[in-house]
């Protein structure tokens, strides 16, 4: 098994154990932990699929001409790099928000079961 494999294997591992996790934990923390790691783990595996072998980066400062005898120098694509960029940013922004609200709920009950705020019997002011 060569190390491209494995680290695709582990990657999916890590997606895996965080679905799980969000499936099984009734802590709402644990859920936005094992969200945050399946979260990681699919931008990790976009990374890998992206860090082929042969790929310049398209950031050059001169760029060689091609002429007789020289081969075309192939670059990466810099949209799917831009769109991972773009996933990262926005999968913070998401991780902040529901610890926001998993503060304020913490307010309300310090267990932050799922099963309390299921139930509900919350009036207006968090108190049950």
């Amino acid at each position: 098994m060569d190390a491209f494999r494995l680290l695709e294997l582990l990657i999916l591992v890590a997606v895996l154990v965080g679905f799980v996790g969000l499936l099984l934990r009734r802590n709402l923390f644990l859920k936005v932990l094992a969200m945050d790691v399946m979260g990681s783990a699919v931008v990790a595996l976009f990374v890998l699929v992206a860090a082929r072998s042969g790929l310049q980066s398209p950031i050059l400062a001169a760029r060689p001409a091609v002429g007789a005898g020289m081969t075309a120098v192939v670059m990466a694509d810099p949209i799917p790099q831009a769109v991972i960029l773009t996933a990262i940013v926005i999968g913070l922004s998401i991780q902040a928000l529901l610890l926001v609200v998993i503060t304020r709920l913490s307010r309300v009950d310090p267990s932050l079961d799922l099963g309390s705020f299921e139930r509900g019997g919350f009036d207006a002011g968090g108190r049950r």
